[in-house]
């Protein structure tokens, strides 16, 4: 019976796994929210997306994604959809599974601490003329089965010149100090009264979901 080497020219299946591995690096989700290639062209005072608001990693990421799926159906005989279809599986599903396995083996600190951010949740109301109450949940669970400390910080992800704050108001009163026991689930509820007495167009009530936060422990930061 005749052989079928499925495989046609390793030189282009490598090129294929190179630009592959790259698309996942560029769009890895950690140690930060954003995708390790946006820390890393943060930290090179590269922009990261343009002015009509296009994310240079997010394209390139695709674009090499893109071009590796070619080269991998052009490096094999047969089974070209299949080979496809299960490098797209591997490419949105192992950059999750790879950080949550890490978080529950290797992670210590605040790299074992994930943080359920499209759960998380701020709400403001006025409760005198110049005192701003802001209340906000935020989920999180130690995977490390020792305690973990650390401080916790809010941020604006996408903030322009006209645009009013609001969760980075909460640093007002900040820090606050949060301790997590080991391999422990926990939905902290922070509130705080904020005077807005000198703070122009300041916000009167509101709600904000998928709040953007900084942890930081023993020189070490997260944003998440």
């Amino acid at each position: 019976m005749e052989v079928i080497h499925i495989i046609k020219n390793k030189k282009i299946l490598y090129l294929a796994f190179i630009l592959f591995i790259a698309s996942m690096v560029l769009n890895f989700p950690f140690p930060h929210e954003s995708p390790y290639g946006e820390t890393v062209i943060s930290v090179l005072n590269i922009p990261v997306q343009s002015i009509n608001g296009l994310q240079y990693v997010g394209i390139t990421s695709l674009a090499l994604l893109i071009v590796s799926l070619y080269f991998l159906a052009k490096s094999v005989n047969k089974y070209h959809g299949r080979v496809v279809l299960i490098a797209i599986i591997i490419a949105l599903a192992a950059p999750s599974l790879i950080v949550s396995s890490f978080q529950k083996t290797l992670a210590t600190g605040i790299y074992a601490v994930s943080y359920k951010h499209e759960e998380s949740n701020c709400n403001f109301k006025m409760i005198d003329a110049k005192t701003l109450r802001g209340k906000c949940e935020l989920p999180f669970e130690n995977h490390n089965r020792k305690d973990v400390q650390f401080t916790i910080e809010f941020y604006e992800k996408y903030l322009f010149e006209d645009d009013i704050r609001m969760v980075s108001l909460m640093n007002n009163n900040a820090d606050y100090e949060v301790k997590l026991k080991g391999n422990e689930s926990k939905t902290l509820i922070i509130e705080s009264d904020i005077d807005v007495s000198n703070i122009e167009n300041h916000v009167e009530s509101g709600s904000s979901t998928g709040v953007n936060i900084v942890i930081k422990s023993k020189g070490k930061v997260r944003k998440l």
